[in-house]
């Protein structure tokens, strides 16, 4: 069976010289369930972002990766079909990615942007149908009473779920969650973290999640990948991470991802902004 995400001998350098990503080789089937934790600086986001397909690998490298036996990116370059993998992949933000100052029920209709013709977008002319479909889709996050305010308006659990219902009106086959709690409260964390993992259950699609909290990883996800200095230092299930499993591969980090508090400083630059921008945001 082909698998959701194949990684092969993926590395990354940045332009300061630091080797954020070191030989990932790394599959993960279909339907299932994934964590990704580290410290900060351990690599987590720039592999999620390489993985959709927003940042090439090192050039000249035998990097591959593939989506559903589709071709990602290889050897540093982004495949030029790259539009129809990202169809099938939803992406979830720790900043949520909405648009302020558009209705949460557009917002989710971003979604369907791979879908309709550009001109529909533009004017944001949507169905009764695909309306309805957004609608669904923020009940299934909880927040359908929502729809028609303002993104703003929203308290960050609740844009968060409509980030989420945004990937459910997409049809996403693959959901990369990027640290989609770290900025929450704990209620709303267990929210999210309760939508993801029924999504997984309930739609079967795979669900791919970087967390600073060992604790949540542990409760949701049976399977965890441990990130340390860019490389893979653990792949199996959440339940043999103990704190001195932890402590034995992270030394004194260990204490970040046990009590899910990064340090104050930042162990390493941030990975590149997101450079897609939705018609609909650019319109308004």
């Amino acid at each position: 069976m082909t698998a959701a995400l194949h990684i092969r001998q993926l590395n990354k350098h940045f332009a300061n010289g630091r080797h954020a990503l070191r030989d990932i080789n790394l599959s993960v089937q279909r339907g299932e369930m994934v964590a990704l934790i580290g410290a900060s600086g351990s690599g987590k986001s720039t592999l999620l972002r390489h993985v959709a397909g927003l940042v090439a690998a090192d050039g000249g490298s035998e990097s591959l990766i593939e989506i559903d036996g589709h071709c990602v990116q290889q050897g540093g370059r982004i495949h030029r079909d790259i539009r129809k993998v990202r169809a099938q992949v939803g992406f979830v933000f720790q900043q949520f990615n909405l648009v302020d100052r558009l209705p949460v029920l557009v917002n989710v209709l971003v979604g369907l942007l791979h879908r309709i013709p550009c001109w529909r977008s533009w004017l944001r002319l949507f169905s009764q149908q695909e309306r309805s479909q957004a609608i669904e889709a923020l009940a299934r996050v909880g927040i359908a009473d929502c729809h028609a305010q303002r993104a703003s308006t929203l308290s960050g659990g609740q844009q968060q779920r409509a980030a989420i219902a945004r990937t459910l009106v997409q049809g996403a086959r693959v959901v990369l969650a990027d640290e989609p709690i770290a900025s929450l409260d704990p209620e709303s964390s267990r929210k999210v973290m309760e939508i993801l993992a029924r999504i997984n259950r309930e739609d079967r699609c795979t669900v791919i999640v970087s967390l600073h909290q060992v604790d949540m990883a542990r409760k949701y996800c049976p399977r965890v990948v441990a990130l340390h200095q860019g490389q893979v230092v653990f792949d199996g299930p959440s339940s043999a991470l103990t704190p001195a499993l932890l402590r034995d591969l992270y030394g004194v980090q260990a204490d970040e991802i046990l009590t899910g508090t990064p340090p104050t400083q930042d162990a390493a630059p941030a990975a590149p902004a997101m450079p897609w921008v939705p018609p609909l945001a650019q319109a308004a």
